[in-house]
């Protein structure tokens, strides 16, 4: 396997692994010691990757830093490692900032096992940034981002390569994560900025108030507007032939089951094949439908749901899994399945990469239909 497929095959494992997992050491055993072993480097190597790096900073007598991976007889890379619950925002890399800046190591890793932050020094050369040039995010895996991860495989690691491309990665980074929250929670100046393209009068605190939620719902609206373009163009294309009537001969006629495929289940799939179609081939993606629910499957296998939609009643659900068992959530719109994203990516690839004999989800719905 290449490293894709070797860390995709690690982020598939860690749904259920995490939940036996409490501390550190055991986050280190599980998920960044395997990590670091996609790279190429032998964990039990000590030329390669040495355990509890140790030295003097200044006052400080006797830090480590968790792990220091080493090329060449030097120091490239130190890794500072967390507990998996931990949010990174919230710890400090206070070792491996101080150990960056006497050491040869010109790249930083703070990780939970989860998620792979790599630091550098664009700012201010032997002092480590304050923001994260490339993040990892094992249960949110981008493709762009993988393959940056694969100029610090061992057998291709090439310093000027990896700093050629990390200032725009940090700065294009920061850039989505300041639109992101500005999304979530336009600041004044991003209110005011819009407000002076559309109203004339003064920027008064009622007027702020009015049309902080505009500018969100507005943009929210904007975004959702373009997806859905481009999923309508997409699909029109590669999918239109899958509901068109097929002729039968007069053997092959089959009575009525009574299961009707609603325009409202077309879409849904149309949805949750737009959202897998930059991991998954859309070709293995199909629908199935019964009485109680419309079933999206890989392969068209009973035994590898995507999701279901339980779209029979008033309300509309969507059954997301987890592992082999189904959560049932209630959705306002078709658009609130973007919301489940991450999950649905991940239980679709999982099936790909099985860590244990594969659930049956079969029911008796299914097997008639």
């Amino acid at each position: 396997m290449d490293l894709i497929e070797k860390i995709r095959a690690i982020a598939n494992k860690i749904p259920d692994q995490r939940l036996q997992i409490n501390t550190e050491e055991a986050t280190k055993n599980a998920f960044i010691m395997p990590f670091i072993s996609c790279l190429g480097y032998d964990v039990f190597n000590p030329l390669e990757v040495v355990p509890e790096f140790t030295a003097d900073v200044g006052v400080k007598k006797g830090e480590k830093v968790d792990y220091a991976i080493k090329k060449d007889d030097q120091i490239i890379m130190l890794i500072e490692c967390k507990n998996h619950d931990k949010d990174l925002d919230n710890e400090h890399a206070g070792q491996l900032y101080r150990y960056f800046s006497v050491s040869e190591a010109r790249f930083g890793i703070l990780t939970n096992g989860i998620e792979y932050r790599f630091f550098t020094d664009l700012e201010e050369p032997n002092k480590m940034d304050k923001y994260p040039f490339l993040t990892i995010n094992m249960l949110q895996l981008h493709e762009n981002d993988l393959n940056e991860l694969k100029k610090f495989e061992k057998s291709s690691f090439s310093l000027d390569s990896i700093l050629d491309t990390a200032s725009t990665l940090k700065y294009t980074g920061a850039i989505k994560k300041a639109f992101s929250e500005e999304i979530a929670d336009p600041s004044e100046e991003f209110v005011r900025y819009f407000v002076s393209k559309v109203y004339n009068g003064r920027f008064t605190q009622q007027i702020k108030e009015q049309f902080s939620s505009l500018v969100k719902g507005a943009i929210n609206q904007f975004i959702s507007d373009v997806l859905n373009e481009k999923i309508n163009r997409l699909l029109k294309t590669n999918t239109q032939h899958e509901f068109e009537p097929k002729e039968k001969q007069d053997d092959d006629i089959e009575p009525d089951n009574g299961i009707v495929t609603t325009e409202e289940e077309i879409e849904g799939y149309h949805i949750v094949k737009a959202i897998l179609a930059s991991d998954i081939d859309l070709g293995r993606v199909a629908i199935r439908d019964t009485k109680n629910y419309c079933g999206i499957l890989l392969d068209d296998n009973n035994r590898k749901p995507i999701c279901r939609l339980h779209f029979n009643s008033k309300k509309k659900y969507i059954g997301i899994f987890y592992g082999k068992h189904e959560e049932r959530t209630h959705i306002e719109s078709l658009n609130d399945i973007y919301n489940y994203k991450e999950q649905l990516i991940l239980t679709a690839k999982s099936y790909d990469f099985p860590t244990k004999e594969e659930p049956v989800f079969s029911t008796q719905e299914e097997t008639q239909s």
